[in-house]
């Protein structure tokens, strides 16, 4: 019995302790500060990016105590590893602190770059050498060192890992030899000469990307009879290694001293082109009529490009007339010709992928607006193009179609018929954008010279000089 008594009396203490226990912590509670985080305890930063900090709010019933907390830890954000930072505010003797965890990851990829190109040509019979690579990232710095290199059939694969673990790959494909060889004639793809006169190769040059002894591979084509009028096509042939082909054609035409200038021919020649709206219908009506023409030309937009290498292709003869046609600029000096000359026949050069050295001085060599700006300096352009290899040709008969506006097709017809002698006719056209008069004006020209025994020839090597008299 008094056992029993005993044990009920100690079940009632207990359960008047945990009443006491939880009253008192109910009193700390309504009696201690309060404090709280603004965002996430956990927060991840990327390295190198500035960490932000949330903020906090700390409490003691309806009182602000933001201004006792005291906030312990740094966060560097420009070194990888796990930050914790102490928030503690202490009032009326009680402490509360809590804490913010801050995560600094890396999680950017390196970056491979592939030194040469990412699609290489390998040569037959040849295997590929690395041209390089390098590996950065934006922790670690230079990883090169880690990158791994696979080579397979057609690709070389590029591997590598931070120590963040981030992966990158670069593919480099291989590719075989598809180029053709590069044949560049010397000399001019058009060629005139007279029977009997002897015909004088002028060669070639020839190059491959991968094949170092295209030139022994080179096979040429035909013959030229210089005892029969004709016209021949000597071919010039060359397969590389790889099977890849090309082929260049020379034009030599064996002509009577008549078309050699020594008779009745008239040579077409146009200034200033190429232009949308004439050149594409110019060499409409010369194609039709069967008929060769010389194209002065000058600096254009990239998108005219196609003109030039169809005037070229179609047998035309592409001469040089400048790259600015500014005559305040090119008549300053020697020094500015030249240069200016210089510049449009490297751009004919990139599009045809042959150096014209025939030439027309804008104005002529008889033009008399270069003494405003350099004395004497035509009498010096004349002997010095031609001791750089350039002929220079002016004319003899003028279609007037450039004066006073648009010149009529009639008008720049008999402008140019009425003038027409028995021996060489240089006739000076215009290739302006909208000179719509002379597309119809060739034709009727073409026409009446056919029908009066006329030759028509474009200016080549073969043609004989035709120079103004120089008046300055």
């Amino acid at each position: 019995m008094d056992r029993f008594v005993g044990l009920k009396k100690a079940i009632m203490l207990s359960i008047i302790g945990l009443l006491l226990f939880l009253i008192g912590y109910s009193i700390f509670l309504v009696i201690s500060p309060h404090i709280e985080l603004k965002g996430n305890d956990k927060i991840e930063v990327v390295v190198g990016t500035k960490y932000l900090e949330k903020g906090y709010s700390a409490t003691y019933g309806n009182s602000n105590l933001n201004n006792l907390v005291k906030v312990k830890g740094e966060v560097d954000a420009n070194k990888i590893g796990e930050y914790k930072i102490e928030y503690k505010v202490n009032y009326n003797g009680i402490t509360k602190k809590i804490f913010r965890t801050v995560v600094v990851k890396d999680s950017e990829r390196p970056t491979i770059t592939l030194k040469g190109s990412s699609d290489t040509t390998v040569c037959p019979n040849t295997t590929y050498q690395e041209e390089g690579y390098q590996a950065i990232d934006n922790y670690d710095g230079d990883i090169t060192t880690k990158v791994k290199v696979t080579n397979e059939k057609d690709q070389v694969i590029y591997t590598v890992q931070d120590a963040a673990k981030n992966d990158s790959i670069k593919i480099r494909n291989l590719k075989t030899d598809t180029e053709k060889p590069i044949i560049t004639l010397k000399g001019f793809k058009n060629v005139t000469i007279g029977v009997n006169q002897n015909y004088v190769e002028a060669g070639y040059e020839v190059a491959d990307n991968c094949d170092k002894n295209i030139h022994s591979k080179v096979k040429t084509i035909g013959f030229v009879n210089n005892k029969k009028e004709g016209i021949y096509h000597i071919t010039y042939q060359a397969v590389d290694e790889a099977g890849n082909k090309n082929e260049v054609t020379r034009v030599v035409r064996v002509v009577n001293s008549k078309e050699k200038g020594l008779g009745k021919v008239i040579y077409l020649t146009f200034d200033d082109g190429p232009s949308r709206s004439i050149t594409p219908k110019l060499l409409d009506v010369l194609k039709e009529e069967n008929v060769k023409a010389t194209f002065f030309v000058i600096n254009h937009a990239k998108e005219l490009d196609y003109l030039i290498k169809r005037e070229y292709e179609e047998g035309h003869t592409v001469a040089l007339h400048s790259y600015s046609h500014n005559y305040k600029k090119i008549y300053s000096s020697k020094e500015a010709y030249l240069d200016d000359l210089y510049n449009i026949q490297n751009k004919v050069y990139q599009i045809i992928g042959y150096k014209p050295t025939i030439i027309r001085f804008p104005g002529g060599v008889s033009n008399t607006v270069s003494r405003r700006y350099s004395k004497g300096l035509m009498t010096t352009l004349a002997k010095e193009v031609e001791n750089q290899g350039f002929r220079y040709f002016d004319w003899n008969i003028t279609s007037k179609d450039a004066e006073g506006g648009k010149a009529s097709a009639t008008k720049i017809y008999n402008n140019v018929v009425k003038n027409l002698n028995y021996s060489s006719n240089i006739v000076l056209m215009h290739d302006f954008e909208n000179n719509n008069g002379v597309i119809e004006g060739v034709r009727k020209i073409i026409q009446y010279g056919k029908s009066h025994g006329y030759t028509f020839a474009s200016i080549t090597e073969s043609t004989p000089d035709y120079h103004h008299k120089i008046n300055n």
